[in-house]
């Protein structure tokens, strides 16, 4: 019935036709809409399958690569042992680095007896340990050219280098999938200046997946194990250079570290490791997880079984042809008046930085080697580094992951996330609503963890970025004027240790301040091996007195005769000054053995 404004009278019409069409519409939208729904699904869900099948199909071909050249090198190595039947290779692994380059420039080693002697022996390292990600095949190839560099510091000597380290035609893949079949257009400037200097990069090594972890496995190459203990972990970032120089496989190495993964997998494996000021070596070719990130200083250096051969490293690389490809790099020539000298010092030190408590067997080894240091003439005062509450969190943490955990997200995406850094990954991807929420409930049971989960939240913006970089300058000088205030010129302190068990280094951060500090202030740092875990550190353990800290002791629980570390720090610039303690510890650690 209709109205007519005519007749004012209500008129019947046939309406049924409009109404089926209403319906008819109604019903096509929703079904549309279903459809569309449903495929949009499909599309996403196809678009997944094929990036998880582009990912393990990229795996494996990475896979297939290192696989293919250690049974390539395998077969060198027969070869040349077939033809070379009196080559003493026991012999030529038991030199140290200072003695093997004077018997190559003697001539009384060649360098090819050294070069298959160590990849003879990395590739039985890396059978029980899984630290290498690749041989090197060029690096035979370049045994019929290294004698026009016989007047090199490192003249035939076979040196091992970390993944993320450019060598010309191989990835650097910082353990991510996406970055997997982009091979490095050049050598990165170490490698350049490593082969000047007459050294012959062989392999390259394991990191763990993203580069921000003490652990080392990722899903391309999986899990390099400690030398030591196969049950722990070889530490990180540079863990695959810790187990093979710990392991034998490798006399020199060169890794990264921009919170300790130079120092930690030292400690781990009970080597020595450097990590010079930021920006005295080259970091051209090195590559980070992500670009941009500014207020945390990464920097390359060496490792290796002692500390002259830490010296004599920095000694070549610190060199005119350094300077010429890298004029960004000051030219500072190594100062070996500083390193050789016998001046007594005047040594800060500390057992606990009042943030966390070091294990047993950190403090232990301070006081061992501060009695050791003190019966050798230099004076020692104590010294605490400033505020730890608020650094931690506020200025190495939310720096660090200023984005919020953005980027370091994108890099993971398309593939697998390791096991070693779930529990990460899993707190990086809640919504940061939720991460703001979990950090204000959290404040009065653990102000540390509530700190840590804020600042995984990042600046903000980027006022707030600058207003961050402000306060670290700030932190800095506020640092060195109390160094100067305490009359030191080095600082005594713990090192992460001992090695952790499988799975923990991503379920806990605690005591690696006492590496990434030294990183935010861009202090060189060092770490020399001076113990093994005993089983009254085992024991005192039953009476450690930070709650906090419990997942800690499950981590390092069962590691009696594992090495067990200290760690020599000094002023920017002061890289000499660092070695020179670093060597005077280890050379009062070794007679007191005798």
């Amino acid at each position: 019935m209709i109205y007519s404004p005519r007749t004012k009278t209500k008129t019947t019409q046939n309406t049924e036709p409009f109404i089926k069409r209403v319906k008819m519409d109604n019903w096509t939208a929703a079904l549309l809409t279903g459809v569309a729904c449903i495929v949009g699904y499909l599309v996403v869900r196809v678009k997944k399958i094929n990036s998880l099948r582009q990912a393990e199909e990229k795996i494996q071909r990475a896979r297939n690569r290192r696989d293919e050249s250690l049974q390539r090198a395998e077969q060198a190595v027969l070869r040349y042992k077939q033809s070379h039947p009196t080559t003493d290779s026991a012999f030529i692994l038991t030199l140290s680095l200072s003695e093997l380059t004077q018997q190559l420039k003697e001539g009384s080693l060649t360098p090819e007896d050294v070069l298959y002697s160590y990849m003879e022996k990395t590739l039985a390292v890396n059978k029980k340990l899984n630290c290498c990600t690749e041989i090197l095949l060029e690096s035979l190839d370049q045994l019929t050219t290294v004698g026009s560099n016989k007047d090199g510091l490192l003249y035939g000597v076979p040196v091992s280098i970390k993944e993320n380290l450019a060598f010309k035609n191989h990835d650097c893949s910082c353990g991510v999938i996406i970055n997997l079949d982009q091979p490095a257009e050049k050598d990165s400037v170490l490698v350049q200046v490593l082969k000047k200097q007459g050294a012959i990069p062989f392999v390259k090594t394991n990191l763990p997946q993203g580069l921000l972890s003490c652990d080392c496995s990722n899903p391309i190459y999986g899990q390099t194990v400690n030398p030591h203990n196969p049950q722990k972990t070889s530490g990180g970032s540079t863990g695959g250079e810790g187990a093979l120089i710990g392991g034998g496989g490798s006399l020199l190495g060169i890794g990264t570290d921009l919170g300790g993964s130079i120092r930690i997998p030292a400690s781990f494996c009970g080597i020595c490791g450097f990590k010079p000021t930021a920006g005295r070596l080259s970091s051209q070719g090195v590559r980070p997880i992500y670009r941009g990130q500014k207020t945390v200083s990464s920097s390359p250096g060496p490792m290796a079984r002692d500390v002259d051969s830490l010296a004599l490293c920095m000694q070549a690389l610190l060199c005119d042809h350094m300077f010429s490809l890298d004029p960004t790099v000051p030219p500072l020539p190594f100062n070996m008046e500083i390193y050789r000298s016998s001046k007594p010092l005047r040594i800060g030190y500390l057992e606990s930085d009042g943030y966390t408590h070091p294990s047993p067997s950190m403090a232990r080894g301070v006081r061992e080697v501060k009695a050791l240091l003190e019966q050798a003439g230099h004076t020692f005062v104590p010294y605490c580094p400033l505020k730890m509450d608020e650094i931690v969190p506020e200025l190495w943490l939310r720096g660090l992951l200023a984005d919020g955990t953005t980027t370091l997200l994108q890099k993971l995406e398309g593939g697998p996330v390791d096991p070693c850094l779930e529990p990460q990954i899993f707190v990086y991807r809640l919504p940061k609503w939720l991460k703001k929420i979990i950090s204000f409930f959290l404040k009065p049971v653990s102000p540390h963890t509530s700190a840590r989960m804020s600042a995984l939240c990042g600046v903000g913006s980027v006022p707030e970025l600058w207003k961050q970089h402000a306060a670290v300058e700030d932190y800095i000088q506020e640092t060195i004027a109390h160094w100067r205030s305490c009359n030191i010129d080095v600082l005594l302190c713990p090192v992460i240790g001992p090695a952790y068990n499988f799975l923990y280094c991503g379920k806990t951060s605690v005591n690696t301040n006492y590496t990434f500090v030294y990183n935010l202030l861009n202090f060189p740092a060092g770490v020399v091996t001076v113990s093994t875990v005993t089983a009254e550190d085992e024991e005192e353990f039953e009476h450690y007195p930070d709650k906090f800290d419990k997942v800690l002791k499950e981590a390092v629980t069962g590691g009696e005769g594992l090495p067990v570390a200290v760690q020599c720090v000094a002023l920017p610039w002061q890289d000499e000054l660092c070695l020179r303690l670093m060597k005077e510890v280890e050379q009062l650690v070794k007679e007191s053995k005798k």
